[in-house]
């Protein structure tokens, strides 16, 4: 059972960069297609970016890219957003999750697309805050 963890959220100012990271515990982490969620207050979760099994391939949401950048390391477990340049509508929880053992073509191009709200294992969240 594939277990995950967040840290690093926060509150920030405008403009401001943030490193949100995600530890996997148990086993077949290095396998599944990753990815990072957010939720604002009142709204749907959504996806932000999605990363490949072995990371040579990414999905960015218009919101975030050129932005945020999505990376993973399989021996460690963990996967990582850095987040550069925030905005205020970046507020949210942001979760970290296993969408499943996807092709890689499925984890960027497929999934966020077609199944935005289709995951297998999400995280407890962590706080993104940024203030104007």
């Amino acid at each position: 059972q594939l277990e995950l963890v967040e840290s690093g959220g926060g509150s920030i100012q405008a403009g401001g960069s943030l490193s949100l990271s995600c530890e996997g515990s148990g086993d077949y982490f290095s396998i599944h297609c990753m990815g990072w969620y957010r939720q604002a207050a009142g709204k749907e979760r959504e996806v932000v970016a999605t990363i490949s099994t072995a990371g040579g391939r990414t999905y960015y949401s218009d919101s975030v890219k050129d932005r945020f950048t999505i990376s993973r390391d399989n021996d460690k477990k963990t996967l990582s957003l850095q987040m550069n340049a925030l905005k205020p509508e970046d507020t949210a929880v942001y979760y970290c999750v296993a969408l499943g053992i996807l092709t890689s073509s499925d984890c960027v191009t497929v999934w966020p697309r077609q199944y935005p709200n289709r995951y297998e294992v999400s995280g407890q969240g962590t706080q993104v805050t940024v203030s104007s």
